[in-house]
């Protein structure tokens, strides 16, 4: 199988690579930076692009049997008017130029990020993926974005859209977290009543290859784990886990000061719920937030 990943030097693009390395299939990765060292091999290639922009880097999509859409600018920063359009460029142009690649008639699979932003504020409300769009910066990037993606069915290729939660491996968010903890400085954001959607990586990167194998599925899929916590229950357990407590909240007031928007999606409340993928028969290696942390946090002291 010939993989192309999109992102792919990025925190689920490097895992998601491992992967399907590991599984035998060949490997495409797109990157905006010069190919990091020691990245290419025997079957993995690296193609240094500015996939918002058409170019050769085009020919490797229609070559592709699976297309994993990765690319994204992070969000986890200061938006500004200015970067909030390069979020929206860097996944909805690269998406249209994904689709615009692929060939007419080819059996390709694309599967698409999105994310659970795509609900908004939720509030305790249970988000499968029949639930209703928010109405904020987020959830109409994610409308669109998806979208973009949907595009690729008039081109023949089976689409799959993925709405991540908050995905927790060895680096990402979970790194950003853990030093504030063992520094005794951990805690909820704001009042920690808001509902927190995770996903161990391990699980994300099996969700990804579970509905490329299953021809049958199409559509939207949540990607998160089956039982989300609210922050301030996330913030007690990962405090457990460090063994330190977990009692310094950051006020909602202060988190607007130093991030501006992006403190609106911080303590947003999402209860999503995987129930396409449950129903499809996908199984969770780790289903509850406890041995999701200690697996990670175990794999971090190694």
């Amino acid at each position: 199988m010939q993989l192309l990943i999109t992102g792919g030097t990025g925190f689920v693009g490097s895992h998601a690579k491992a992967h399907f390395l590991a599984q035998g299939h060949e490997v495409t990765l797109l990157g905006t930076r010069p190919a990091p060292e020691g990245i290419e091999g025997s079957r993995c290639r690296y193609i240094q692009a500015d996939t918002t922009e058409p170019g050769e880097w085009q020919q490797a999509v229609g070559q592709a049997d699976l297309i994993l859409n990765l690319a994204g600018r992070t969000i986890f920063r200061r938006w500004t008017r200015r970067y909030k359009a390069q979020i929206r460029d860097s996944r909805i142009r690269t998406t249209q130029n994904l689709v615009d690649a692929l060939k007419p008639g080819r059996p390709a699979v694309l599967i698409s990020t999105s994310a659970v932003g795509y609900y908004g504020d939720g509030g305790d409300a249970e988000l499968t993926e029949e639930a209703p769009r928010g109405d904020d910066f987020l959830a109409a990037l994610a409308r669109d974005w998806e979208a973009a993606a949907m595009g690729a069915v008039a081109k023949g290729a089976r689409v799959v859209i993925t709405r991540f939660g908050i995905v927790m491996g060895r680096g990402g968010s979970l790194a950003k977290m853990v030093p504030a903890f063992r520094a005794f400085m951990g805690g909820p954001l704001g009042t920690g009543q808001q509902w927190f959607p995770w996903i161990h990586m391990e699980d994300l990167v099996a969700g990804l290859d579970f509905l490329y194998r299953h021809p049958e599925l199409n559509g939207v899929f949540n990607l998160c784990g089956p039982h989300p916590v609210r922050n301030r229950e996330f913030a007690q357990q990962l405090g457990k886990a460090l063994d330190r407590p977990a009692v310094v909240p950051v006020p909602t007031l202060a988190l607007k000061l130093m991030m501006g928007e992006l403190a609106d999606t911080l303590l947003a409340s999402q209860r999503a719920l995987p129930a396409k993928l449950l129903a499809a028969g996908f199984q969770f290696k780790y289903p509850h937030l406890d041995t999701a942390l200690a697996d990670l946090l175990a794999t971090a002291a190694d």
